[in-house]
């Protein structure tokens, strides 16, 4: 299953399944620490991922970094993705900053949209 260290600890509510994360990431192959992807302020939908990291965000609580340990069978598995090679083990290093349900989303969109001073088509 998922292998889960906590780097830097955290308290509070978790994100759920239908919930949107902001994340820091840095993704690499376990083989050989190749990178494979990193970015900053992402917004990542927990359920939208593959199943180790979904899995791994819903233990988290915003400001709390972890590393997940996934292997292939939680995420890609025999059919790789990219410059992910079929059955590679995957690690992630996770900076929660925070998540959002996407009724929240929608209500700051629609917030936006109607804001004073914006010009309306």
């Amino acid at each position: 299953g998922l292998g889960v260290s906590v780097l830097r600890p955290a308290s509070g509510p978790h994100p759920g399944a239908t919930d949107v994360a902001l994340i820091n990431y840095i993704g690499y192959l376990a083989a050989n620490g190749q990178t494979f992807d990193q970015a900053m302020q992402t917004p990542m939908p927990v359920d939208r991922v593959v199943p180790g990291f979904g899995e791994g965000l819903q233990l988290m609580s915003s400001g709390a970094i972890y590393r997940f340990c996934i292997p292939a069978a939680l995420a890609y598995g025999a059919q790789g993705s990219g410059p992910i090679p079929a059955n590679s083990d995957l690690v992630f290093q996770v900076e929660l900053l925070d998540f959002k349900s996407l009724a929240e989303i929608e209500a700051m969109r629609a917030q936006r949209g109607a804001s004073p001073g914006q010009s309306q088509p």
